[in-house]
Parts: C-alpha cells; structure tokens; sequence
C-alpha cells in the first residue's frame, strides 16, 4: 500500500512539471546584431534597418559552400509610422522570428536624434528581450550605411560597432553610453541624454594596391552628440571630449600635446597615467558652485627636443605646461556646454543632488535655467613620473663626437 501511495505521489510531481512548450530554437531565429534609425522615404515614417547573422556563413570563410551565401549577415530595412510598425514588416520577408537579445548597437541618425528620441527610449526600453547594456550613438551619416559597413577585424559589422568602445577609456574618443544610461538621463531631473557619435573616415588601405593609399570607409567614433530633452542640440569633437568625459567617466590614459620646456616652437607628447578626478559641490548664501580638481601623472613618450629628466627646472616647466594645455581643454569644454547648449551632461545637478538633497528640492523645477551660469573652479596638477629610465637628453651619438 505504501508502495502504491509513493507511486501516485511521484506521478503526480511528474505531472506538474513543465514541458517545454516555450522553448526557442537557435535555427527558427533571426539573431539581430545591429539595428540603424533614418527618416522614412515617406512624411512622417521611420526607416528601420536590421542586420541579422547568418550563423552559417559567420566564420570568415571566403568561399560559400552549397545552399549558403558567404555572407556573413543578411540586412533588411522596412518603412512605417512606428518603430513596432516597420519591425513587424520584417516578419513578412524574414523565414526566422526577428530575435533582439543579442543586439550589440542602436544607431540613429542625426535628423531623427534632432526631432525627438522619446519614441526610441520608450520602444527599447519596454522590449523585454533587448539587453539594457546595448550601445546607442548618433551619426550624420545615414545609419542603415554605418551598420552595414564591414569594419575593423570583425567579421559581423554590428559587433565590430560595439569593440570599437572597448578602448574608450584610452582613447577618450567618444562617450560610452548604453540604453540604460540614456533611460536614466532621460528620466532625470537635471541630467541630459549624452551619446556617442559614429561617422565616416577614409582609412582603410587595399592591401591589393598599397600604392593608391587609403581608399574604403571606416566607421569610427567621431566624438559626442548632446540632447536636452530628448532632442539633439549639439555635437562636440573628439578633441574636445576630455573636458565632459571626465566628469562622467574614470579614464585610465590620455595624450597631451605641449611645448618643449626650452623650445616652445617644438611638439612633445606625454602620456596622462593614474588620472584622477574630484567634483565637490558648494553652497552658500543661495549660491551653487563647484570645485573640481584633476590630477594626473605624465610620462614623456615622445620628445622633438633634447629633454633631460634630471633637472629640475625643465621638469617643472614640462608640468606647467600640460597643466596649463589640460586647464584650457576643460574650460573651453565646459564653457561650451554652459552656454552654446545649456544642457547639463555633465551630470553636475546630480553631482548637487546627492551632496544636498534637501536644497536641490528648490532648485531641480529651475535647473536647466541655473546651470548655464554656474561657476565651476577647476584645478589641475601633473606631476612628471620619477620612474621613467630616460633622464638625459636623447642626442645624436654622431653629434656628441662633432664636439669632441
């Protein structure tokens, strides 16, 4: 009996188990590697353009075997009032469900960004399969170009789009924002939206004709898009992002291009190593302001004069000057963000916010007003690495023996 009663008990669990009723074949799949945004051909629609892998044609083989293309993704673009609208189109021409969880970017174009992106953050950000760790950048460029351009060392586009952020913190070339950055700055009292921006470069060299130089495009980070609201109002250079980043983002190096200490005519770059960046908010008598401090080490890595470590006076002035070229880079940043765009991306509501949460309830309704005009005391120290295994002169030894 006890038998029977233990046989019934385990058939019932049995029963209660799931089946895999929901279970999603990679083969039945259309895997969404990078999606582009542009203004429809018609009035008032949107052009979606989807790259999908073609898993069997994704391995970098230059010949195709039978029944596959050699291509290693298949691109498909469709026009609709809606971003739902023009994706559900592609179920008409796809023989695979359009799967987006493995997205690596969203690239919109810059007509689009400067209408309005609310659509795209609400679209996005309520599709339950797509990762909030997904890239998103603006481009002048048309974005169904710049998801399709086969780029970098990569065999799918989408992807070689992503790696191009992986050294950001080096190369300081562009903000690394993803869809769940952009939701909080969009939802945010004081904050605003900052992308990175993609575009265009003839750089690629055939390696067939050498000779004839570069020839073929290559997408490359092209700097930082700014929003107020969820419009775009304003681009900046990769030359000028090391003034906002900062106030963002930890970097782990940087370059700086400066006189000779005894030679202004003459170039000499260093590298800025163990960066380290400080902003405190102050408030006094009604009156928001802050104080921001940077240091950084240097490292002399290329020198058009004769350089000598070992003293003291060159030294000192090799420090005034990159505290000097840095002080210039930020303020002229800052300066531009304050008063051509008015539009706080760098984050210094927020900055006030947490150090003061009880005043930052009379000021976050005025916000957008006060930032324009508020001072910001900046202070900027480099200090030569005394660790460096040059500490003389790098001098001709043929010049050395005309002496002699």
């Amino acid at each position: 009996m006890k038998k029977i009663i233990l046989f019934l008990a385990l058939l019932s669990l049995v029963l209660l188990l799931s089946a895999c009723s929901g279970k999603r074949e990679i083969s039945d799949l259309a895997l969404v590697m990078a999606v582009g945004l542009d203004k429809g051909e018609k009035e008032g629609t949107v052009k979606v353009t989807a790259q999908v892998a073609r898993p069997a044609d994704a391995r970098g083989q230059t010949g195709a075997p039978s029944g596959q293309s050699g291509e290693a993704v298949w691109t498909v673009e469709t026009e609709g009032t809606s971003i739902f609208e023009a994706i559900r189109q592609m179920s008409s021409m796809s023989s695979r469900r359009v799967f987006w969880a493995h997205n690596f970017i969203i690239v919109i174009n810059e007509d689009v960004a400067k209408e309005g992106i609310g659509d795209v953050i609400d679209f996005f950000t309520r599709n339950p399969e797509l990762r909030m760790r997904t890239w998103v950048t603006v481009t002048p460029e048309k974005a169904s170009e710049v998801i399709s351009t086969v780029t970098s060392l990569e065999v799918i586009p989408g992807e070689a789009l992503a790696k191009l952020f992986r050294y950001t913190t080096i190369s300081n070339q562009a903000p690394r924002t993803v869809i769940m950055d952009l939701l909080s700055a969009y939802l945010s009292e004081s904050t605003e939206p900052l992308l990175a921006r993609l575009a265009f470069e003839t750089s690629k060299i055939d390696n067939k004709a050498p000779d004839k130089g570069a020839q073929t495009k290559q997408v490359v980070l092209a700097g930082a898009g700014i929003f107020k609201g969820d419009k775009l109002v304003g681009t900046l250079k990769p030359e000028e992002l090391r003034g906002l980043v900062l106030f963002r983002e930890k970097l782990d190096s940087g370059v700086a291009v400066v006189s000779c200490p005894d030679d202004p005519s003459t170039p000499l770059s260093v590298e800025l190593t163990d960066q380290s960046f400080n902003v405190k908010p102050k408030y006094k008598d009604g009156a928001i302001s802050y104080d921001a401090s940077f240091k950084a080490h240097i490292r002399v890595v290329e020198a058009g004069c004769s350089l000598d470590l070992s003293d003291e006076k060159q030294v000192k002035k090799l420090e005034d000057n990159v505290e000097k070229e840095l002080t210039s880079q930020i303020k002229t940043t800052v300066e531009k963000i304050q008063k051509d765009y008015g539009a706080d991306v760098l984050e210094l509501g927020k900055v006030f916010q947490n150090e003061y949460p009880y005043e930052w309830k009379h000021y976050a309704s005025s916000w957008a007003e006060i930032f324009p005009s508020v001072k910001i005391n900046l202070k900027v120290g480099a200090k030569v690495e005394s660790g460096s295994l040059l500490y003389k002169p790098t001098t001709s030894g043929k010049k050395e023996k005309e002496k002699q």
